[in-house]
């Protein structure tokens, strides 16, 4: 049976497998951060390349806000798409996943909740969240949760 993705509408058993997926992924990273100093996170052979990449396509990322809350707006306005999409499909053999929803946390500095997720791609969280690390915008969530470890 051929499956289409495009005339396949709303499948509630595919709309789950996706959410369970989805929830694994950010519950695997969160424990990472909290973890690993999040320096030391490496996620593909080629974080360098989708850094690099990312910052010669939005220039806005060099700075730390724009690193420490997303504008989901602008990312996901008709120009933001555009680029994204620009971005986003050199590594579509490249990176495992590279367009699976993955969901990212809108400000750095807090762990995942629903008012702090943001759906995008995988290559979008890994890029991203390689340049959060670089930065050191995910050590307040690292201190934290090591401090919180320290205390128990």
């Amino acid at each position: 049976m051929d499956f289409d993705a495009e005339t396949a509408g709303n499948n509630p058993e595919i709309e789950m497998q996706f959410a369970v997926k989805t929830v694994e992924h950010l519950e695997a990273y969160e424990k990472l951060i909290c973890g690993i100093p999040p320096n030391k996170i490496k996620f593909t052979p080629i974080d360098e390349e989708l850094y690099d990449n990312m910052i010669e396509i939005f220039p806005e990322f060099k700075f730390e806000d724009n690193l420490k809350i997303l504008d989901e707006d602008s990312m996901k306005s008709s120009n933001g798409k555009e680029k994204w999409r620009k971005f986003i499909m050199p590594y579509e053999k490249r990176v495992t996943d590279y367009n699976f929803g993955t969901l990212i946390r809108r400000r750095s500095d807090e762990l995942y909740s629903e008012e702090n997720s943001v759906l995008v791609t995988r290559v979008q969280f890994y890029a991203i969240e390689i340049a959060r690390n670089k930065a050191g915008l995910n050590d307040k969530v690292y201190n934290q949760a090591q401090a919180a470890k320290n205390k128990a």
